[in-house]
């Protein structure tokens, strides 16, 4: 029987990579999607509902599925209001886990980020960290907090940072391919998209999967 997946980040960097791969993966009969904006997508397999994210927890019933991609994530450049950064990459991973582990759905893929710790003093770190917390204290029984280094490609919105950082990625990254250091090379959305599809479908003995296994795994 085909399965059935929701994705929540459809419309981003990597989330949009994601739902495409689903789409035409032939072991899935349907998507669902759940965001603020239209995909802009059309196609038989898929089902869109257009809502308030921060709302989530209002659509347990319409939130069913075998599996569900959570690809959500803001920046501190596009979210500068720390309250709102937390709803978002704390609240929304947080509301879709408790909905998984109500409506008994037994896998839950969500992308945190290298260096997330939930005692950190980085506040992107930290919050990055209390969220894993929160999703595993759901009990999920396939749940993979996959934690990438920087994603790197070409995004809509132009990010000075992200450009000047991988530049210089690009004139070191040699050194990135030996011992420690492979961790903290910066990865493809792509990639991790692959990543997380293997994942669901081979069922990993590992909660956290880091930059280094992400790249091994999705290739």
């Amino acid at each position: 029987m085909a399965k059935t997946a929701i994705v929540l980040g459809a419309t981003g960097f990597t989330g949009s990579i994601l739902l495409k791969m689903l789409l035409e993966d032939e072991r899935y009969g349907h998507v669902t999607v759940f965001g603020r904006n239209s995909c802009n997508i059309k196609h038989p397999k898929l089902e869109e509902y257009i809502i308030d994210l921060f709302e989530l927890s209002h659509y347990q019933n319409k939130f069913k599925a075998d599996e569900v991609y959570c690809c959500v994530g803001t920046t501190k450049a596009k979210t500068s209001n720390k309250d709102i950064y937390v709803k978002i990459d704390y609240g929304i991973p947080v509301a879709a886990a408790k909905l998984c582990k109500e409506n008994e759905i037994d896998t839950f893929l969500v992308i945190s980020a290298l260096g997330a710790k939930k005692k950190s003093k980085v506040f992107y770190n930290r919050t990055k960290g209390k969220m894993e917390a929160a999703v595993l204290e759901q009990k999920i029984p396939y749940t993979y907090i996959l934690q990438p280094s920087l994603i790197s490609g070409k995004r809509e919105e132009f990010r000075f940072g992200e450009y000047v950082f991988n530049a210089l990625m690009n004139l070191i990254k040699p050194i990135f391919r030996f011992g420690g250091l492979k961790r903290y090379q910066p990865i493809a959305p792509e990639t991790i998209a692959k990543c997380m599809v293997w994942l669901a479908n081979n069922k990993y003995n590992s909660v956290r999967i880091e930059s280094e296994k992400i790249q091994e795994l999705g290739e």
